[in-house]
Parts: structure tokens; sequence; C-alpha cells
């Protein structure tokens, strides 16, 4: 996940590091009839009343006509063809179309609201979001979240309750070096979509994301585990301390585990040991292998990188790929090869067949990178298009765990 505030400073051979104007038709149809001066025979009155009666038959037929196609245009039920799981009721954001090319069978998707950050303009709507969550809906029963500036959470966990979908959240604190504030900025408004929403649909809390990345490379620290390196580490131990004393605070009927989020290689051993999950950005693109290579070298990496790792750790977190995928085009020439394969479709329907089904068989649990729009291939990672319209690929019918 890229941004200003979203953003690694470096990425490094694995680590990576998606208005509407309703127009009403207005037709106004007048009639002027100027009568002259009639005869005084009979016969001409009645032509003219005949004609009259004929011009107001005519105004009502044309204002039945424009009204039925208004009624229709505002329905919301005129086919766009090309936009997935388009509303059948817009009234209602449960009712919705459901697409045929979409099966739930991803793990889960990292996802960012398009106008949820800060240097954004904060312009992320809560109908924009119910039509990406019924989409979405469709393709995985979790999500997860960078940060919680711009009150993503409070419309995240709205959009849930107003579609009515099955969707648990893995919500975030994006933590910032040298910027408590936006720590604590965060915490709070997590806190108050708590009290108002509950944790029926949360299923973690990530403090940080490539924090140590960004630290370690910002520092000029080559060991992420060094005591150098240590320093960064206890800014994110004491923020998750203080996230779990904020979840106590609540007193809710749902437990919330407590996270972090990094790149593949940096890790902190010490901030490891102080959560219950770590979210492991992995994406073979960037450590240069060919598309066939790149389903196998993900799972390889991830399972010697960092599985293996935290299960000999004493509280042995549960670790997941937090970011994977293959992007499918490049703002520039240059990015548009990796050296061994390029950034295309097709290449990302291979990786999605070759990794899906396997990871879900093999209870690996992943999120595919749905985002966002930066330099290089970054804008180009997603199942969507910016409009909405499904890339052209197709999903496989294995059931997600």
């Amino acid at each position: 996940m890229s941004d200003v505030h979203y953003q690694s400073l470096e990425k490094t051979g694995a680590f990576e590091k998606p208005e509407k104007r309703s127009k009403r038709s207005k037709i106004i149809v007048g009639f002027l009839v100027e009568f002259l001066l009639v005869t005084e025979t009979v016969s001409k009155i009645a032509v003219s009343v005949v004609g009259l009666l004929i011009l107001i038959a005519i105004g009502v037929a044309v204002g039945v006509i424009v009204s039925n196609n208004n009624k229709e245009k505002s329905s919301g039920n005129s086919s766009n063809g090309t936009k997935s799981g388009s509303n059948s009721n817009s009234a209602d954001p449960s009712l919705f179309k459901k697409d045929a090319r979409l099966h739930r069978s991803l793990y889960g998707l990292a996802y960012t609201p398009e106008g949820s950050l800060p240097d954004h303009g904060c312009s992320s709507t809560l109908a924009y979001i119910d039509h990406l969550f019924q989409l979405m809906s469709q393709l995985t029963p979790r999500i997860r979240l960078y940060g919680a500036d711009c009150n993503q959470t409070a419309l995240v966990l709205e959009a849930i309750k107003q579609t009515k979908v099955d969707l648990k959240v893995y919500l975030g604190n994006y933590v910032v070096d040298g910027d408590p504030g936006a720590y604590e900025r965060q915490r709070d408004v997590l806190k108050e979509a708590l009290q108002t929403y509950g944790s029926a649909n949360i299923a973690g809390i990530t403090v940080g994301n490539e924090f140590m990345l960004n630290y370690v490379t910002g520092h000029k620290i080559e060991d992420v585990n060094s005591a150098e390196a240590d320093a960064g580490a206890a800014i994110l131990v004491e923020n998750i301390a203080d996230t779990r004393a904020m979840i106590a605070s609540l007193n809710l009927p749902n437990p919330i585990p407590v996270g972090n989020s990094d790149a593949g290689s940096y890790f902190s051993n010490k901030v490891l040991e102080n959560v219950e999950y770590g979210l492991s950005n992995v994406h073979a693109w960037f450590a240069n292998t060919t598309i066939e290579e790149s389903s196998p070298w993900v799972r390889r990496f991830f399972d010697e990188t960092n599985v293996q790792p935290a299960s000999l750790l004493p509280n042995k977190p549960t670790m997941y790929l937090a970011e994977t995928g293959w992007p499918t085009g490049s703002k520039d020439l240059g990015n548009a090869n990796n050296g061994f394969a390029d950034a295309s479709v097709v290449n990302l329907q291979k990786f999605i067949d070759a990794f899906v089904c396997q990871a879900n068989a093999d209870g690996v649990p992943y999120f595919f990178f749905e985002d966002i729009k930066y330099g290089g291939v970054e804008g180009y990672w997603g199942l969507f298009n910016k409009d909405r319209t499904l890339k052209d690929i197709t999903f496989p019918t294995c059931i997600s765990p």
C-alpha cells in the first residue's frame, strides 16, 4: 500500500514498498394556441374545437411518455452492461444483483476506500463503499484496512450494516515515525467506531503497516532485529499495548486480536512477540520472478521468512499474507516488465489460477492487493478497474476457508 502516509520509503526484493451525477431530463412541452377571431358560422367553430382537443391529447401523451422515461431512469433498473453487481433497488443497498462471474473463492482483500486519505481530500462516500462491498462480498468474507483517517472505519462498518453482507474487517491504525499524533488520532476514531458498531464484524486491529521497513531504511539500519532497530520496535510495542488498553476499556462482548503488518523481511521479533498476528506483504513481482514461478515463490518465501520464524516465538503469532497478487499494467514503460515477466491481465489470471485454490486447500491465509494509484505498477494491482468494472479475468469456484 502506498501513499504519502501509506508508503514504503524503499521497495526491496519481495516487498511492496481502486460523482456520478444523476441527470434528470426535463422536457417542457408548451403549446401556444392563439385563437383568431372566428367567423360566425357554426361549422368553423366546431373545427376549431376539434383541433384544440387534438392538441391537448398530444400534449397529454407526450407528458406520459416523458414521465415514464424519467421513472425508469430514477428506478436504477436500466442496464449498464459492464458494471459488476449493479443495484436492483437503490433505496436499499442490501438488495443488489449478484454477478455470476464472481465467486467467493478469495481468502481476503486488502483495501483502502478511494478518497479516504487526508491528502486526497477525505472524499470517500458511503454510497461508493456500499457499492464496492456489494462486489467484494461476492469474492471474499474478509477485508483488511490500512488506517483509520477520514472516518473510513465508520464508513466501512456502516456499509456492512446497510448492505447486510457477510464481511469481517481487520481495522488499521497507520503509525508514522516521528508523529505520535497520527496514532492517537486514529486510535480515538477507532474507539468511537467500536462504541457505535460493536465488535461483531471486527476480525482484528492492525497497528502499523510497514513501519519497521520505513524506520530501518529511514535511519539507515541494516538489521531489523538489531539494537538500533529496537528503538523503532519500542514505538510499535507501546502503541500495541495502548490499543489493547483501549479495547479493554470498552468491555466488548467479542475479543479483538491486535496485530502488526510489515514487508516480508522487515518484521521485528520484539514486535511479533507482542501481537496475536502478523500481516506480511509479499509480492513475487518485486522479486523479479517469472509468472510461472510467482505462486510457488510467494508460498516458499512466506513460509521460510515469516511462518517458520514466528512459530519459534513464545506467543506463536498467526502469520498472514497481507498483500499478494500481480500487476496488470504500469504508468510508465520502464516498469511494465520486471525483467522476467510482464505486468498484464493475462499474467494476473495465471497467478490467480496457480495460487488461489492451492492456498485455500493448504490453509494459507492471504489478502489480494486491491489498491490504489501511484507510480509504476502501484495503481494496477486490483481485480477491478477504477470504474468498478471487472478486469478481463475469471475466478475459480473453490471456496474460501
